[in-house]
């Protein structure tokens, strides 16, 4: 059976504990117990395999146990959290879901079927398998959508091999693949998922102290947002090993600085797409933003500046879009890159990338730089199109300062100039009140 590996780790650690849910401990053998009782529940109810059931949840004790028992089920899960409200029936809609389970705040499951045929032709290829499988939408940061159906066989076999048994809280979403990821391998090592109700850098940080966590997977805009609360300072930190950032590049700025005050914590990149799944990781030093990446099932290469990756675990494609693979198999992941050796540095997606009368101008760089002015403690720097230039680099800034639009910028040029070339200046600037990144804490940069 699929879940054979994990099940058995379970009962192997039956004493640890596995979830911490509402300032409760939930030990493994509760959730063998759980998993147990949702098999049941699912054979009662015919919902059978190859059913596309959508879970409408945060991590949750009932969530957890609900998803890994319709893997063994052979379900196709269909994960949907309160940041795709907006888009949850769209969403139902392309997923073709079957079968309904809303997990409330207080854990409780309300279940309904829905009347839909779920008929796509991945959907047949997967019941041929009689694997389970797992649908992920895109942000859709830069345009529709997509539904990526993975072969979730393929995704949980790299969590067959032993790494490290770790406290870990989940902040990544319930329905990301970064989230994903963080649930099977923290189980599959019988590590403990600490969940957060709140994603504030204060919340998160008083769970660090209070259960022990060692690791911290985030993003770069969320690991900002801690060093400009200074919730580090309110709370004891020693138990961190990791923090591991992905989802956007990390500002060189922002890396130093937590390393700064973050000393004896280990920074790791990382990377992954809803597509392919997370790849292994290694960065070269933990302020560096050279990061080795692939492993087992990767390979890698770089065509005309822009990284392409195949992949074993690589979704069996789109029920929305055409297929994104080559005909070798190859994926374009749209991220431009340096390379040194067996390092690489991301510098950013290549639709993102400005072009100002012919010269490339990478957000990230801007970014990176006018978050060290006094002041400044957000930003966010995108193209926008001009008649002359083609493009001119404008900024979206949020200040703890009173400055007008016009202080501001007088004061960013005098700060920018022979540090960047004039084209890299922002040449608008808005000055905003709001955060300028979305529920995922990941920059929003659509024009």
């Amino acid at each position: 059976m699929m879940l054979d590996f994990l099940l058995r780790k379970f009962d192997e650690n039956k004493n640890n504990e596995a979830i911490i849910w509402e300032n409760r401990s939930y030990n493994y053998a509760w959730l063998l117990e759980r998993i147990a009782y949702w098999k049941h529940v699912l054979k009662t109810n015919e919902i059978n395999p190859g059913t596309v059931a959508i879970l409408e949840a945060d991590f949750s004790p009932n969530s957890i146990a609900l998803f890994l028992s319709l893997i063994d089920q052979n379900c196709i899960i269909v994960p949907l959290t309160s940041s795709v409200e907006a888009k949850k029936q769209e969403f139902i809609d392309i997923a073709q879901g079957e079968v309904r389970f809303i997990i409330k705040r207080d854990d409780y499951v309300e279940t309904s079927k829905i009347p839909n045929c779920a008929d796509h032709g991945y959907y047949k290829k997967l019941r041929g398998l009689n694997h389970p499988g797992l649908v992920l939408f895109s942000s859709g940061s830069t345009g529709k959508s997509k539904a990526a159906l993975h072969d979730l066989a393929k995704l949980l076999e790299k969590f067959k091999i032993p790494r490290y048994s770790l406290r870990t809280i989940t902040f990544l979403l319930f329905d990301h693949i970064g989230g994903v990821n963080t649930m099977f391998y923290t189980l599959a090592n019988a590590g403990c998922l600490i969940t957060v109700q709140d994603r504030s850098p204060d919340e998160v940080v008083r769970a660090v102290e209070k259960y022990k966590v060692e690791l911290l997977p985030t993003s770069p805009t969320f690991i900002n947002l801690i060093i400009l609360s200074e919730a580090y300072k309110r709370y004891d930190l020693s138990s961190l090993k990791t923090i591991t950032y992905g989802t956007e590049p990390m500002p060189e700025s922002t890396l130093k600085k937590i390393h700064e005050i973050l000393p004896n914590v280990q920074l790791q990149q990382t990377y992954g797409l809803s597509e392919l799944g997370i790849l292994r990781s290694k960065s070269k030093d933990s302020d560096s933003l050279w990061v080795k990446i692939g492993g087992e099932g990767y390979e890698t290469k770089i065509v005309d500046g822009i990284l392409w990756i195949r992949a074993e675990s690589a979704m069996l494609g789109y029920l929305n879009a055409p297929s994104p693979f080559d005909k070798e198999g190859w994926f374009n992941t749209g991220d431009v890159v340096e390379l040194d050796g067996d390092y690489f540095r991301i510098l950013g997606r290549k639709s993102e990338i400005i072009n100002v009368g012919g010269e490339k101008v990478y957000p990230v760089e801007i970014e990176s730089l006018i978050r060290t002015m006094e002041g400044v403690e957000d930003i966010t720097v995108k193209g926008e199109a001009n008649p002359i230039m083609g493009q001119i680099v404008m900024a979206e800034v949020k200040l703890s300062t009173n400055e007008s639009v016009s202080e501001f910028r007088r004061r960013m040029f005098t700060f920018c100039k022979n540090k960047i070339p004039n084209y890299k200046i922002p040449q608008k600037v808005l000055i905003v009140s709001a955060n300028t990144h979305g529920e995922r804490f990941k920059k929003i940069r659509r024009g």
